[in-house]
């Protein structure tokens, strides 16, 4: 079997699943919580989220795709809905008409501050609270790690 093509040893495969099974968790509890508490999926907390933190609380559709890891057609159909609960507006670039841009509202901004502070404190509950402080630096070795650009092959 190719170096590509090795399976995964059992130790590995232990890691891999209890790796899901966290990832899993979290997302589900993270997007409980906002629903119920704030009326919002994750993924709208984390547009919201996204446009307070860029220069004049907007940017380009397409720059926001990435920041959320969206694709353009998902981001598109969050933004319509956003816009609909009046959070979010879109609009074209004034010296570029081409590109369309996503703005958070005041209204917008209301719903993230009043949002945050339960969203904060799952977070505190489903990953920082359970963690020791040695926990919590090789937590952010193996984030920075996985999320480094690969080198050659």
């Amino acid at each position: 079997m190719t170096e590509a093509g090795r399976w995964l040893s059992p130790r590995e495969q232990d890691v891999w699943r209890s790796y899901l099974h966290a990832q899993q968790a979290l997302r589900e509890a993270l997007d409980q919580q906002l629903r119920r508490d704030a009326g919002m999926p994750h993924a709208y907390y984390q547009i919201l989220v996204a446009l307070s933190e860029c220069e004049g609380r907007r940017t380009s559709m397409t720059n926001l795709a990435g920041k959320v890891g969206s694709s353009p057609s998902r981001l598109s159909h969050a933004v319509n809905r956003l816009g609909a609960r009046g959070w979010v507006s879109r609009h074209r670039d004034q010296d570029n008409r081409r590109i369309v841009l996503a703005s958070l509202t005041e209204q917008g901004f209301a719903a993230l501050a009043a949002a945050a502070p339960g969203h904060v404190r799952e977070v505190r509950r489903m990953i920082f609270d359970r963690l020791n402080p040695e926990q919590l630096d090789a937590l952010a070795a193996v984030t920075a790690a996985m999320t480094a650009e690969p080198g050659p092959a």
